[in-house]
């Protein structure tokens, strides 16, 4: 069965360029277009997408506002944030707000279906090709951020999972990675959420950059 997507852009021929690539894989299916956030809650409601590609900059209602507004409507669906190499400061917005990830605009047609299976399967998505300007605006975030307290110690097992959270592997591929079961690393995670006080995986990597543990 094909995941069901919506593109949300401001842009047309980016996003009928986006369009015309996601049409070339059989693994797709484009349910809906959208062309600024205001109409993203609408949209998702007529088309009940699994997975939104959602423009971060767009004029009437930006990226992180069409989140907040999903989420406040409780119509949150696994969401890819679709940048450009100076959005690094509202990508991180976005993550805190919900996103499951992001890619950059000229991304190939393998990498976003493979994001977009990503996403639709439970896991967060990292690019490599911007991670670094990412976590360097963490350092400011950090900084403003009001919830910076100490975490629970993470063993050095949970360390090891985390670090593997960051790189975007799922828990079958973490499982083969320790030699653990499935449950095993559930549990782990699960363990690993609580430490550190957050509700989601990607939530989870913010703040252990945040706290110098990544």
């Amino acid at each position: 069965m094909s995941i069901r997507v919506m593109l949300a852009d401001d842009q047309t021929l980016v996003r009928q360029g986006i369009c015309s690539l996601l049409e070339l894989s059989q693994k797709i299916e484009v349910v809906g277009q959208v062309s600024d956030g205001s109409e993203v809650v609408e949209g998702i409601r007529e088309c009940r997408p699994d997975v939104l590609l959602l423009d971060i900059r767009m004029p009437k209602m930006n990226g992180i506002e069409a989140l907040r507004a999903l989420r406040a409507a409780d119509l949150m669906v696994p969401c890819i944030i679709l940048t450009t190499f100076d959005d690094h400061q509202l990508v991180l917005e976005g993550l805190q707000a919900g996103a499951r990830g992001y890619l950059l605009k000229d991304v190939s047609l393998e990498s976003l279906v493979n994001a977009i299976e990503a996403v639709h399967g439970g896991n967060m998505l990292v690019q490599p090709a911007v991670t670094e300007r990412i976590l360097r605006g963490l350092t400011t975030m950090a900084q403003e951020s009001a919830d910076t307290g100490a975490v629970e110690a993470l063993s050095r097992k949970e360390l090891e999972v985390l670090r593997m959270l960051a790189g975007g592997y799922s828990n079958k591929e973490i499982s083969i990675a320790i030699f653990k079961s499935e449950g095993t690393v559930k549990n782990q995670v699960s363990s690993i959420l609580a430490k550190l006080g957050v509700r989601d995986r990607t939530q989870a990597v913010l703040r252990a950059i945040n706290q110098g543990l990544l």
